[in-house]
């Protein structure tokens, strides 16, 4: 018990130090992870830690993490991505293996020890991969669904490489490789083991329908009975164990433990209980991945490594090379562009976790030498380590360079009007479109390029330029106008747009958007003193449609709804003047020690209106 906590407490508290100090220095959480696992290596060793098993059990992370993305996939939504799954990933793929062993061939490998090479380091790193993306908010652009397309292909050749490996082979390396226990990796229990080919297709297709069938017509139930007993912990424990029992089911019948959580995270996608799922799981999947990328790092063998580092740097450089030139060949056919090709290329150009897996099988079936198979741990290893550096390289280089290559000169402005709008996005386009059907006429100005292009095809008139700079709203007659209207969409160009002009030119009325309750005291300090918060009319539409759905008449949720506006709006102008740019509003003591005044006076004064209002409703 010692022992365990002590590993426990190794493991924890080096990802507690490392992750923080990794993120701070921009390097992101995964690096810090097998950063931390590279310095434990000579620890756990003393401590007689098996790495490779607790790796094994801290791959379940990757299953949870494809069930929790599935949970977030329609069916419809994955139906229409089957032609990229299909080319994208089946592309990837083929053309990788076959290079690959190519050049593994030009080497003087065998030419079944090659293609076996060629399918392994084919495969990428759904763990380092998908968190990345998640972690810098990059899987729904294009460039992210693009990847996680390969990676769910890439699931699917597994099952297809365990298949073929076998038949690869090497009769020279079969005597040595007769005393390593074959499919360690995969345990000993199977349902499809001793059966015909046509009868564990049959029972591997049963299982995945099975699947199905629990996802659409046990789980509600089941579900509905555990959160009526109202005991949180229940639930945690069901899902757990739905999770569990997809991924054991998945691997008796020989399909990958991922592929099958991800089919009934997509069949849960609908599910009322979906939130609830991926809230329970979530906490579960980061400390597992983060276990994960510890033993990737720890089980580096840095011995090896430098008594072949030539060959070592020389098959991550081939691999990593040769999966940036078929991904973005690949990326280019699919037609994607720019920065979305670069992310689909830099970060799918490593191998997967799943290698680890296949070289243990292939070396049991006498396809690889130890020697070989050596070699390959060290390069997936090594090209997992050089990942999140490749990640940190799009950050740097590439985000840059295409957001200078979409830079083109300010439009010049060619009217005058009375009013000037700057950002025309989801919320200066319905103002726009109210000025205009009213007969106001506004120049509007925007910084978005493409959605400019994508306004003139509508008939919209914008001019391209940044509206914070001086220059552009001289040309535009800031000097001349009656109201700017401020709608852009970052919190620091409102600031900059708004205190330039409440300076230069205060008889110009200032409209300005406010992102949240803080930004509208930093637009006051500023000199604006006509705010708006993007989210609060829609929220107190929603309160209103709250109140009458709790049987409230629309005359008396209106009312009641107005009484709150008029109390919060007017205690925000008396909290106002203490707002201090220099301090957050949590460390304004002034401020706070008024805050909790007028909520003594005023909400009991609310409530008496409340009361009132529903007393003449009734």
């Amino acid at each position: 018990m010692a022992e365990f906590l002590l590993l426990a407490f190794i493991l924890l508290i080096a990802g507690v130090i490392s992750v923080p100090i990794a993120t701070r220095l921009g390097l992101g959480s995964v690096l810090g992870y097998l950063l931390a696992g590279m310095v434990l290596a000579p620890l756990l060793g003393f401590l007689g830690v098996n790495v490779t098993q607790l790796q094994h059990f801290a791959e379940f992370g990757v299953v949870m993490m494809l069930f929790i993305i599935g949970l977030e996939l329609e069916p419809k939504r994955l139906w229409a991505m089957r032609q990229r799954l299909v080319g994208l990933g089946g592309g990837q793929v083929l053309v990788t293996t076959l290079l690959i062993a190519g050049i593994s061939l030009l080497r003087g490998d065998d030419w079944r020890s090659a293609l076996a090479v060629g399918m392994i380091l084919a495969l990428s790193s759904t763990a380092i991969v998908l968190q990345t993306l998640e972690e810098k908010r990059l899987l729904k652009t294009q460039g992210g669904e693009a990847s996680f397309s390969v990676l769910l292909v890439q699931d699917v050749a597994v099952i297809l490489i365990l298949a073929l490996l076998p038949l690869l082979a090497v009769p020279e390396l079969a005597a040595g490789a007769a005393g390593i226990a074959e499919g360690d990796d995969h345990g000993t229990l199977s349902l499809v083991a001793h059966l015909p080919g046509w009868l564990a297709g049959l029972v591997t297709l049963g299982s995945i329908g099975l699947v199905v069938l629990v996802g659409i017509y046990a789980t509600r139930p089941i579900f509905r009975m555990i959160a009526s007993s109202g005991l949180r912990e229940l639930f945690t424990a069901a899902a757990l164990m739905f999770v569990v029992g997809i991924a054991l089911l998945m691997l008796l019948v020989g399909l990958s433990p991922a592929l099958g959580a991800f089919i009934a995270g997509v069949v849960l996608a609908n599910s009322e209980y979906r939130h609830e799922l991926e809230a329970d799981i979530n906490p579960f999947k980061g400390l597992l991945l983060g276990l994960f990328f510890i033993t990737v790092g720890a089980s580096i063998d840095f011995d090896l490594a430098i008594s072949q580092f030539g060959a070592v740097l020389f098959w991550t450089a081939v691999l990593i090379v040769t999966k940036m030139a078929v991904l973005f060949a690949i990326g280019k056919a699919f037609h994607l562009q720019g920065q979305d090709r670069w992310l689909f290329s830099l970060g799918l150009a490593q191998a997967g976790e799943f290698g680890f897996v296949l070289i243990a099988f292939a070396l049991g079936n006498a396809v690889l030498s130890p020697d070989a198979a050596s070699l390959l741990l060290l390069v997936i290893a090594f090209s997992m380590l050089v990942t999140p550096l490749l990640f940190i390289l799009y950050d740097k280089l590439i985000v840059p360079q295409h957001a200078a290559g979409d830079e083109r000169e300010a439009d010049s402005i060619e009217e005058e009007n009375d009013i000037i709008l700057a950002g025309r996005g989801r919320v200066g386009g319905i103002v726009d479109r109210i000025l205009d059907a009213t007969g106001y006429k506004a120049t509007v100005i925007d910084y978005d390029s493409r959605h400019i292009e994508q306004l003139k095809k509508f008939g919209v008139r914008t001019y391209f330029g940044d509206a914070t700079r001086p220059d552009l709203l001289e040309s535009a007659g800031i000097a001349r106008a009656r109201l700017l209207i401020v709608a852009l969409d970052e919190k620091d160009q409102i600031n900059r747009l708004v205190g330039y002009v409440a300076k230069a030119y205060p008889r110009v009325h200032i409209v300005a958007r406010a992102i949240d309750r803080d930004h509208v005291y930093k637009l006051w300090a500023l000199g604006c003193r006509d705010i708006i918060r993007e989210t609060y009319d829609s929220s107190l539409r929603m309160g209103r449609s709250s109140l009458e759905a709790l049987g409230h008449d629309r005359q008396s949720a209106q009312a009641m709804v107005s009484a709150f506006e008029e109390m919060d709006r007017t205690s925000m102008r008396e909290v106002a003047d203490l707002y201090d740019p220099d301090l957050p509003a949590w460390q304004n003591e002034p401020l706070l020690e008024r805050i909790k005044q007028l909520r003594e006076v005023w909400d009991p004064k609310l409530r008496e209106q409340m009361d009132e209002i529903i007393q003449r409703g009734r």
